[in-house]
């Protein structure tokens, strides 16, 4: 049994005290969960604080983001020793809108990946096609490549924290969701290139979550499908109760 994981990605939203005010209200909504892994993952300046008011609470505290080397002249990026010594336990890598606006390819990161299991962070990554890569057919060599470039030179052996988010770029905050049946597609073919590259047996354990305009309403339908193990959130993550809907809707599932 795969243990569905729920990711809120606050992105550029939340101070510190609006960050532990969110936990402060959203953990007593959540507290008998004991079947769902859930992380958050604030802005680099709530990190710590967030990490500090976690303790003790089945909540998990991750980054948006990462370098891949531990210190250097690299002005305004933070490193992965840096994140595990505040307490952080995740990472997103390669979100859409790091691809998109920072410049980030699948070769960076393939590098933050190596480097966040180096360093016994659970790495998210993210993947997915744009529309018109939708619209011409495209989404499956889109995805095998991400993966593929991802993966690449890692031990299967170490692969085990792994997760992979697929996030149809096009449905990123437009309020517009793939289908249930759309998104068990893709999640197949995510898990069918996994298991080509690093075994049939890391493929079955390997976590792959929707990311989307995922909402209370439609996280029952889309955690329910036999590929899809969970959800990274946006614009949803930032109401406590909402969010909290989704991980009980989600777990329901």
């Amino acid at each position: 049994m795969r243990k569905p994981l729920i990711a809120a990605n606050w992105k550029m939203y939340k101070t510190p005290a609006e960050s532990t005010a969110f936990l402060t209200s959203f953990y007593p909504l959540v507290k008998s969960n004991q079947t769902t892994e859930i992380v958050l993952c604030p802005p680099m300046t709530s990190l710590q604080a967030l990490t500090d008011a976690a303790r003790g609470k089945s909540v998990f505290i991750g980054a948006q983001t990462m370098h891949w080397l531990n210190e250097g002249a690299y002005t305004g990026e933070t490193s992965p020793s840096m994140l595990t010594a505040i307490g952080a336990t995740h990472v997103l890598v390669g979100h859409s809108e790091r691809r998109q606006y920072f410049n980030e390819t699948d070769t960076t990161v393939n590098l933050k990946l190596k480097s966040a299991l180096a360093h016994g962070l659970t790495p998210i990554v993210c993947v997915g096609e744009h529309l018109n890569e939708r619209e011409t057919n495209l989404t499956a060599d889109v995805l095998n490549l991400q993966v593929s470039v991802a993966l690449e030179g890692i031990d299967p052996a170490t692969l085990g924290p792994l997760v992979i988010a697929y996030e149809p770029v096009w449905a990123i905050g437009t309020g517009r969701t793939a289908t249930p049946e759309i998104a068990e597609a893709a999640h197949k073919i995510i898990r069918a290139k996994i298991a080509a590259i690093a075994g049939a047996e890391v493929a079955a354990a390997t976590r792959i979550l929707y990311g989307g305009s995922v909402k209370p309403d439609n996280a029952s339908a889309l955690c329910g499908l036999e590929d899809i193990d969970g959800a990274l959130v946006g614009g949803a993550s930032l109401d406590p109760v909402s969010f909290s809907q989704i991980v009980i809707n989600a777990t329901k599932a």
